[in-house]
């Protein structure tokens, strides 16, 4: 929807409705659309890291040899024979139907990262089959500018009638073979605005420049290789960013900080891209062309349903996948419509109504794809948003032994930070006039009381009655259900030990008070932290249970820039953590940053 909205505003400022920015101006401007396509570049590029995609690398593989193949192959093939039926098409010979059949084909394999990971984020998608999208959709972004490098190569080969001999396709792997080259010199290039400690927006106005330099780079070498041998040599600027993205993102240290800086620059490339985009299009030229945008866009949905099909099967994945495989990959954005802008520019005859198609079809695909794609997160059940009549009954549950007054704010607390609550009373004559939180009675402190409070999926149980009470719970907890986190609130001192021997986490009153105390006078941010009195931060801990976390190291974890690691628990045993330490099942992390982000960790670490 923002796209498909900042094109209507680009159409209503053209020169087809208001003619707020003129052709002539279009033109000036076009330094700015090469910006913004460096930039979907490195942004597609710095998705693709490999460590996340190590535990569905067979089904990514296949899924995406199917869909690449199998949609640029038949799509190319359609479009060729249906040529006569697309107006700017008809007339042409067939190598120049070939040329463009092929040019469609490649922006057909496109897909948009950015569309996909904002339905995943929407619907707090985690499993299988959301791996495998995430997976495919950014190595298929990667490929697909390769393809285009190749294709559009060939495609100016036929269009300007040049010859395509063996001598062409030498010339071509050496123009590939070299923009690779250059990709990785890039890579190493982008390092250095983040050695350095300028702000952020210093940093992102380095990694537009360097983004833009590309393009001068290459535009100088085409034009002084014509001088020199009267051949154009050509360097893809797209591969050239991408793959230099690619190096910044797997191999160096600057991964976290680089993403980041492409968060906060991306918006305002885009604005004026996708707009500049719509400005350039005629409204005349995308009504006479719509009908065959939905006849297109039919096409490639179509082809895409036998491409998922064929991915599932190849990959011997789950064959309740196999009807719904295709359904993530619909949407298109930047780099389809990148790659048109390209198009467009070069081949100035048809190249105008070419791109107009594409637009129309990418807006299709933005209104109809991300409804498509959450639907088929509900079907195999990786959505996980929060259910119309049920709490969260497993996770954040807290179970409070003891009313009185301290058990009943300490519920009151946890209810406004999203735990469920529910207090047990063991007192008869104790009355309950509280309405507002889930209140049982036992009439007795034995093992068949509290198997029928289903402690089992219980997160956390506080004891806050007599010492003798509170140790005959502990040890019924202990030897039966095994509930990790026990808190007990301490009468005695003497009784330390005993509680302490089965696991138990501890709070005696005085001591504590006079703990915080201390930890106000020597840390008062740190005590501060602790006791929730900041709204912009909060701490957690959070259970690996995510085994693709499981052998990664600390340092390739993706956090926010917001979120700090304090420790990491192993086995009960606080280590020593570094950037090297590598994650394992049931490790427990504590963590400090914003409460939005440490939410966002917890789903990925935990699911």
């Amino acid at each position: 929807p923002l796209i498909t909205g900042l094109i209507i505003t680009g159409i209503i400022a053209g020169s087809s409705v208001l003619n707020f920015i003129s052709p002539n101006a279009l033109d000036r401007l076009n330094f700015l659309n090469e910006i913004a396509l460096s930039i979907i570049a490195f942004s597609a590029g710095s998705e693709l890291y490999l460590n996340e995609l190590r535990s569905r690398v067979k089904s990514i593989k296949w899924m995406t040899i199917s869909q690449l193949f199998i949609t640029f192959i038949i799509s190319s093939v359609v479009i060729y024979f249906a040529a006569t039926s697309i107006p700017f098409m008809a007339e042409m010979p067939s190598s120049h139907k070939i040329a463009v059949a092929v040019l469609f084909g490649t922006i057909f394999v496109a897909r948009s990262p950015s569309s996909a990971i904002a339905v995943i984020n929407e619907m707090r998608a985690n499993g299988p089959f959301t791996k495998t999208v995430m997976g495919v959709t950014v190595v298929k972004d990667v490929l697909v500018i390769i393809l285009f490098a190749i294709c559009f190569a060939i495609a100016k080969a036929l269009i300007n009638d040049e010859s395509t001999g063996v001598l062409f396709f030498v010339l071509l792997i050496i123009e590939l073979i070299t923009s690779f080259a250059l990709g990785y010199l890039l890579g190493k290039i982008l390092q250095i605005p983040f050695l350095t400690k300028f702000d952020t927006q210093l940093k992102g106005i380095a990694v537009i420049l360097i983004g833009y330099s590309v393009y001068l780079f290459t535009g100088f070498i085409k034009i002084k290789s014509l001088e020199l041998f009267n051949h154009e040599f050509i360097l893809e600027p797209l591969l050239i960013c991408i793959i230099g993205s690619f190096v910044l993102t797997n191999y160096s240290k600057h991964r976290i900080e680089f993403s980041q800086t492409l968060k906060e620059i991306s918006p305002i490339i885009y604005i004026v891209f996708f707009t500049l985009t719509g400005a350039s299009l005629s409204v005349q030229t995308l009504i006479s062309v719509f009908g065959i945008a939905v006849a297109l866009f039919l096409l490639r949905l179509v082809i895409m349903f036998f491409g998922g099909v064929v991915g599932v099967y190849a990959a011997n994945d789950n064959k309740k996948f196999a009807l719904i495989a295709w359904m993530p990959y619909l949407t298109q954005a930047g780099v389809a419509l990148g790659l048109a802008t390209i198009i467009s520019k070069e081949f100035p005859t048809w190249g105008h109504e070419f791109e107009t198609i594409v637009i129309a079809i990418i807006v299709l695909n933005q209104l109809i794809g991300p409804p498509l794609f959450k639907w088929s997160l509900n079907i195999v059940k990786e959505s996980h948003l929060r259910a119309k009549n049920k709490t969260q009954t497993v996770k954040r549950d807290a179970v409070i032994f003891g009313l009185e007054n301290q058990s009943l704010a300490l519920a009151n607390q946890l209810k406004k930070n999203n735990w469920k609550a529910q207090i047990i009373n063991t007192d008869k004559e104790s009355e309950n006039d509280n309405h507002e939180i889930d209140i049982t009675h036992i009439s007795s402190i034995n093992y068949t009381s509290l198997k029928k409070l289903g402690l089992e999926n219980t997160e956390a149980i506080i004891l806050m009655l007599s010492d003798e009470d509170n140790y005959k719970i502990t040890e019924l907890i202990y030897e039966n259900i095994g509930i990790k986190d026990v808190i007990v609130r301490l009468n005695k001192r003497e009784n330390f030990e005993k509680f302490h021997k089965l696991g138990a986490l501890i709070i005696e009153p005085a001591t504590a008070m006079v703990s915080l105390l201390d930890h106000f006078v020597r840390s008062p941010n740190a005590a501060s932290l602790l006791l929730g009195m900041d709204d912009d931060q909060d701490s957690m801990d959070v259970a690996i249970r995510n085994k693709d976390i499981h052998g990664m190291r600390l340092r390739d974890l993706r956090l926010p820039a917001d979120v700090l690691v304090l420790s990491v628990k192993r086995k009960g045993q606080v280590l020593v953590s570094h950037g090297y330490t590598r994650m394992r099942l049931g490790d427990i992390i504590t963590l400090v940053g914003s409460p939005t982000s440490l939410e966002e960790l917890k789903f990925k670490f935990n699911t």
